[in-house]
């Protein structure tokens, strides 16, 4: 079968890749000089490219590429930034799907624009010119949109808040949880609870428990908090609910903590919203830079 695929025309090969994922076709470029030829095709990498690339090519710097496999895998491991530098592209490696971070200044911030509650500032390893700093508030907002029309059809899509602590240090999130949600603009939108102190996480993942901790009082914390291992012994995905609820580093050093996820038809566009919010308490808490909110895929098929 193999040697009468070889036999196809270059062309030939070239479409029948085209219908696959990028991934796959890497993986058969092994095959046979033909078949790697055929892969290196424009004709096959400009499938796995967005269709308005075009136009989102225009509201960006982006130098020009050698072939369209190149651009595809620039856009995978670089964000591209459009909307002036106020949000950023790139492409999910394995099948092409869009991620989108929106920045921090394309989101409602109560109390953004009062320097004694929020600053903008550059930071070295953002990918903004400019990051949101929270000072400190008693009452905490944010707010963004993204159309689903900007986004992959038939995808599912989670959300994420993209943050570090400032290095004085994050207080006033200690032990207070903050509501999160999702949902169709005007709709009934999708609500929980997280926590922003990664270390509080941290804690519950690895079992840590403090030094100072005697027999007795080691086994009144154990008693009280239940453990991963514990829970893991009576529910199974007892870590998806830790990773869910706390803060987890990503590769580029910021933290995510998941918002909520939606699935994306592709049929009609419409406004997704997403929140953040901590305005129960009345307690102050500051102590961060906030990069933006990110709308990725969450799964995608095997």
């Amino acid at each position: 079968m193999a040697k009468d695929f070889n036999n196809l025309p270059e062309g030939c090969i070239a479409i029948i890749l085209s219908f696959i994922s990028p991934r796959d076709v890497c993986r058969l470029s092994l095959v046979s000089s033909t078949f790697r030829s055929a892969a290196e095709s424009d004709a096959v990498w400009e499938r796995f490219l967005p269709s308005d690339l075009h136009t989102l090519l225009s509201q960006s710097s982006s130098s020009s590429f050698p072939s369209k496999k190149h651009l595809y895998l620039h856009l995978c491991h670089n964000p591209l930034l459009i909307d002036d530098g106020k949000m950023s592209l790139q492409l999910d490696k394995v099948y092409g799907k869009k991620c989108y971070m929106l920045s921090a200044r394309t989101l409602f911030i109560v109390w953004g624009d009062t320097p004694r509650f929020w600053r903008w500032i550059s930071h070295p390893e953002a990918r903004f010119s400019e990051v949101a700093e929270l000072v400190s508030v008693c009452w905490l907002e944010i707010r963004g949109w993204i159309n689903t029309g900007m986004l992959s059809p038939e995808t599912l899509y989670g959300a994420y808040l993209v943050f570090k602590p400032s290095p004085a240090g994050i207080y006033g999130f200690d032990y207070q949880s903050v509501e999160v949600s999702i949902g169709i603009a005007g709709g009934e939108a999708s609500k929980r609870t997280v926590f922003l102190d990664a270390e509080r996480g941290r804690r519950l993942r690895y079992q840590i428990v403090p030094r100072q901790a005697g027999i007795f009082n080691r086994a009144r914390f154990l008693g009280s908090v239940e453990t991963p291992s514990a829970q893991h012994n009576n529910n199974n995905n007892s870590s998806n609910s830790i990773d869910l609820k706390y803060p987890k580093e990503r590769r580029d050093g910021w933290l995510e903590v998941e918002l909520g996820d939606f699935f994306n038809n592709g049929e009609d566009d419409k406004e997704v919203e997403m929140g953040v919010y901590e305005i129960k308490s009345g307690d102050w808490k500051g102590g961060l830079f906030l990069q933006g909110i990110e709308i990725r895929p969450k799964t995608v098929p095997h």
